[in-house]
């Protein structure tokens, strides 16, 4: 049953992946990501239904448009791969194990939630690192969302806790990133703030530790990148990097690892009180 699952959430994350790939080009451009139907940049020729199938399309057609052989960044079949793969472990880590029907059908709410907030991720990590932008048109109907989404499982197990947890990691850290943006003036954008509220909401519902551990790297993982670039003259001491992919990866270091990660710390912090005493 897992195998089958787990397969079936690869194939649904190839599908999300090939529509985010629209998102992705016409969210920033303001344009609708329905019509009109997805064309050929060069020639306008429409993409065949056949010519749209996540990853194999492309390599069929090797990368070139059927129409006017005009190239096919490589970009689109990856962002297919990638989407897949992602949906794999998300799948795994949030299968319903309940016994009982509220509690199995709580738990594929919370994994319908996380699969959201994992095509989120992606779309968002992209526009990011194309635009330098986390665009309202995305975040704040996710955050909605996916509130709702949490609230129902919520109440479907019976577990108000569980919700005011992840309302509260939502407005804790939303605090923290508007503080950091009033005080860096500039240096941190009201896009980030708005996500934090998001990435807060989601990490705190898995628990304290993933909410820590998720904010804590996303800060190790923006400084490595940063350092990096500042070391490679990518970039100047005053230049601007997107903070929004670290932050999402981040999250998602808490949401899967956060408990590993929050014991091994205690568990070191113990060692040296011990050694100490």
């Amino acid at each position: 049953m897992m195998g089958v699952a787990l397969v079936a959430a690869g194939l649904l994350g190839s599908l999300i992946g090939s529509f985010l790939n629209v998102v992705v080009y016409r969210v920033p451009r303001r344009l609708s990501v329905v019509n009109p139907p997805s064309a050929c940049p060069n020639c306008g020729a429409g993409i065949r239904a056949i010519d749209n199938v996540p990853v194999l399309s492309w390599l069929i057609l090797r990368g070139r448009c059927r129409d006017c052989g005009t190239a096919i960044s490589p970009r689109y079949p990856l962002v297919e791969l990638g989407t897949a793969l992602f949906f794999v472990p998300v799948a795994f880590v949030f299968f319903p194990t309940a016994t009982t029907a509220l509690g199995v059908a709580s738990d594929v709410v919370v994994l319908v939630a996380f699969l959201a907030l994992a095509a989120v991720s992606v779309s968002l990590a992209l526009i990011d690192l194309d635009t330098s932008t986390l665009p309202n048109r995305i975040v704040v109907p996710a955050l909605v969302t996916i509130a709702v989404l949490l609230a129902v499982a919520a109440a479907l197990r019976g577990d108000p806790g569980a919700i005011i947890r992840a309302l509260v990691g939502g407005a804790a850290l939303f605090l923290f990133y508007l503080a950091l943006a009033l005080v860096s003036r500039g240096g941190m954008g009201m896009g980030d703030v708005k996500l934090a509220a998001l990435l807060g909401l989601a990490t705190a519902w898995v628990g304290w530790p993933a909410l820590v551990v998720g904010a804590f790297a996303a800060f190790v993982l923006g400084g490595v990148f940063a350092l990096v670039l500042l070391i490679a003259r990518r970039v100047g001491r005053r230049s601007s990097v997107p903070f929004g992919p670290w932050m999402l990866a981040g999250a998602w270091i808490g949401i899967f690892f956060g408990d590993a990660l929050w014991q091994g710390y205690a568990h070191i912090i113990g060692l040296a009180g011990g050694a100490g005493g």
